[in-house]
Parts: structure tokens; C-alpha cells; sequence
């Protein structure tokens, strides 16, 4: 006999942190416990507002909410929780531009990782649980120069630019966001090897 549902609706699990804080990682981790048949992820990055190139242009990072269509990804949320599809944008890293969207239907579990996922009271409020991840910062910055340049054609000296100029944005948006989670979850290299940094 199947196990009754506490609920009647997607369980919402919603994952924040900064650039390269280990949240796609951890998304797919957790898919993969739960069964990815029964898990939708959304990556709120898909709802920047500019390429990377106007972002570029308007002087404004993908960490601000101004740079984001938080009144869609609200919306977006609150359809997924009601049981209803979505037509989701895609931007893609690899070209700093956006590919088609695509139709997305719930599941049992649906995780939202990303930026910007506790930005806004409206969208706060519709998460089961609200995870924050916050690496040490070291290991974090040899994340992002790990990921971005193995997997989105930057050099060293391109990512340690970007994030110089994400500093304020990243202390303005993306930490205060800390204080709204149930769960915050810390990385740190193990004692006595500080130059272990995880799989690579």
C-alpha cells in the first residue's frame, strides 16, 4: 500500500547561495536521493533579465534584483506549488544568452537553487524548507575559478575580476538573504589540510 502524502501538493526545497557556493551540486545530490522521477529542479538564474553582454552594458550583475524578473520566478513558484505547468526561460552560462524556454511540469519535490531564491517576501513564503549555503570564502573563490574556467571558458584573471566587482552586490543581496533560511550549511577545508578543496 503507498505511503499517504503529508500534503497534497510539491513538497518546495529551496537552495541559495552565492556564485559557486556548491548549490547545483547539492541540488543534484539531493535529486538524486529522492529519485529524479519525482524531482523537478529550477535554477533561478534562468531568470536574469539581460544577457551577459547588457548586463555589461547597463553596468548591473546577475547578484542584483534588478537584473532578475522576481515577479516571474514568483509567479513561477506559486503555479509549481498549486500543481500547475510552467513555460520556464533558460539562460544559457555558456553563451551568456538565452536559448528557448521550455515546459516545465511539477513533481513530487520541486528544488529552486540559485542567487536570488529568498529575495522577496511572496516568494519566501512558499518554500517548505529554505537551505543557505555558505562555504568559507577561500573555498568558494577556487570554486568559482575551478568551475568557470573548466566549464564556462573564462581565464583566472576574468573570474578574479568578476568577482571584485561582485563584491558589494554579493554583500548587499545574496548574504542578507542568510538570515531567512532554516538551515544554513557551511563548507570548510579538513583540519590539519587546508589545501584540500573537494572533488575536482
Amino acid at each position: 500500500m503507498p505511503k499517504s502524502r503529508i500534503v497534497d501538493r510539491p513538497i518546495i526545497l529551496g537552495i541559495v547561495g552565492d556564485s559557486a557556493a556548491g548549490k547545483t551540486t547539492l541540488t543534484s545530490g539531493i535529486a538524486q536521493i529522492l529519485g529524479p522521477e519525482r524531482v523537478t529542479t529550477i535554477c533561478t538564474d534562468d531568470y536574469h533579465r539581460y544577457s551577459r553582454i547588457e548586463r555589461a552594458e547597463n553596468g548591473i550583475s546577475a547578484l542584483d534584483p534588478k537584473g532578475n524578473y522576481i515577479d516571474i520566478l514568483e509567479q513561477h513558484i506559486q503555479m509549481l506549488r498549486e500543481g500547475r505547468p510552467i513555460l520556464k526561460p533558460i539562460y544559457n552560462h555558456n553563451t551568456g544568452d538565452f536559448d528557448p524556454p521550455v515546459y516545465v511540469e511539477p513533481k513530487d519535490y520541486i528544488i529552486f537553487e540559485g542567487l536570488l531564491g529568498y529575495a522577496s517576501r511572496a516568494m519566501r513564503s512558499f518554500y517548505d524548507v529554505k537551505v543557505f549555503l555558505e562555504p568559507a570564502e577561500d573555498l568558494r573563490v577556487h570554486w568559482k575559478i575551478q568551475r568557470d574556467t573548466a566549464k564556462r571558458g573564462y581565464t583566472v584573471e576574468q573570474v578574479k575580476a568578476s568577482l571584485e566587482k561582485r563584491v558589494e552586490d554579493s554583500a548587499d543581496f545574496i548574504r542578507p538573504q542568510r538570515t531567512f533560511a532554516d538551515m544554513v550549511v557551511q563548507f570548510h577545508p579538513p583540519e590539519g589540510d587546508s589545501e584540500e578543496t573537494g572533488a575536482t
